[in-house]
């Protein structure tokens, strides 16, 4: 298929990002959207592993997800998604309003902390009518890598790790 170069090429935001620079895990804004009715959207970088260097399997992923998901609703007034990245090395997450990298970073600790703690019978949406891939997961995992994250500290710089 011809690609029309008479329109303008979107930027698209994390294309940019030197990933060679940035020292994970951390909670980075990328932006702030202003919608046509004036309500606002912030969108995070939640990056759990060094870019390039590491990521996470694919049933660990996705149980974070879950876990996130149940674990960062309650705590992030305005939370809309937190989503993962395809190279799996982290996830999107949009919440309504503004919040600052500070607030993001401290209330994915307490939800990876909780991740910790957590049973089989605590993750949401385990099951085939509940999951499109139910088969997929794995808490153990998911554990692990809550525990390296929490170790190494989540910092609210993408480019100097200082931890919250």
């Amino acid at each position: 298929m011809e690609q029309n170069t008479n329109q303008p090429q979107a930027e698209i935001e994390s294309f940019t990002l030197d990933h060679d620079a940035v020292k994970a895990p951390y909670v980075r804004l990328i932006d702030t959207t202003k919608g046509p009715k004036g309500d606002i959207i912030s969108n995070f970088d939640v990056r759990l592993t060094q870019p390039n260097e590491e990521f996470i399997d694919t049933a660990s992923l996705h149980t974070l997800e879950h876990l996130l998901a149940k674990y960062l609703r309650p705590q992030i007034e305005g939370y809309i998604d937190c989503s993962p990245y395809g190279c799996r090395t982290g996830f999107h997450l949009l919440v309504w309003n503004e919040l600052s990298s500070q607030d993001a970073a401290k209330a994915l600790k307490q939800a990876l902390e909780q991740t910790l703690k957590t049973s089989w019978d605590e993750v949401p949406g385990t099951k085939r009518k509940e999951c499109g891939n139910y088969k997929d997961h794995s808490l153990e995992g998911a554990k692990r890598w809550a525990a390296k994250i929490l170790e190494q500290g989540i910092s609210a710089d993408a480019f100097h790790h200082i931890p919250v």
